[in-house]
């Protein structure tokens, strides 16, 4: 059964889709192939489009880990994972049909962009069989706030899309599955008018300068900028 489709890449846009029945969670496999994608992409690919097959985004991991060792090496490779879509050099973008729960929301919000169809859901179910999210609480607070986190995570609260843009989950949300291909596409069309270079200067710069304080992400900004400049015109 097909469960991650990478397309080749055709004028700088590499396609990933998710298919793994009906809840499309990732397992440990998909997880490491696509952070190996992430990290190591063919050249010439600009923007990656993140999509599912089916009536879920994504709805989770599988879950396979029984003892200490199984469930650290499942840990680190669903944090190299997150950690790959904040340092890759491509632009993400999230094309969500569905719901999305738990790994699958933390998914969609470490990419760059985000759109979804607006009945979709949003949620965290750990709290339902006695988890405290970890890995979704060491980036969540940054998204939404403190309080949000906490709401969302200790009642597993099903969000709607609308919601899920106010707290910044989202870019977008739109009516239809048929919107949503045609925003998406007018969103890719738009970054790809951008310089790839440019692109992934932006995105690290806000990895650099979200660690430290405004004074010294000012500090590091004067630098950037005489370099930045000094690259102008340059692919």
């Amino acid at each position: 059964m097909t469960r991650l489709t990478v397309s080749t890449p055709t004028e700088g846009v590499l396609e990933v889709e998710l298919d793994n029945g009906p809840d499309n969670l990732l397992t440990i496999g998909m997880c490491r192939e696509l952070t190996e994608l992430l990290l190591r992409p063919p050249a010439g690919a600009h923007v990656l489009r993140l999509w599912a097959n089916g009536s879920a985004f994504c709805l989770g991991r599988e879950r396979a880990g029984t003892n200490p060792e199984e469930l650290r090496a499942e840990t680190k490779v669903l944090a190299g994972l997150q950690r790959a879509l904040r340092t890759t050099p491509l632009v993400t973008i999230a094309e969500v049909q569905g719901d999305a729960a738990g790994f699958g929301v933390g998914l969609l919000a470490a990419c760059d962009v985000a759109v979804a169809v607006a009945d979709a859901r949003f949620w965290f179910p750990e709290v339902g069989i006695g988890l405290a999210p970890a890995l979704v609480l060491a980036w969540l607070p940054r998204v939404v706030g403190e309080r949000q986190a906490f709401w969302l995570t200790a009642t597993g609260e099903k969000i709607p899309a609308a919601r899920a843009l106010e707290l910044g989950l989202l870019n977008g949300v739109v009516g239809s599955a048929e919107e949503l291909r045609k925003d998406v596409d007018e969103r890719v069309a738009l970054l790809r008018a951008g310089n790839p270079r440019v692109h992934a200067e932006i995105r690290d710069m806000l990895r650099a300068f979200g660690a430290v304080g405004d004074d010294q992400a000012l500090d590091m900004s004067i630098d950037r900028l005489v370099v930045g400049s000094l690259r102008r015109g340059e692919a």
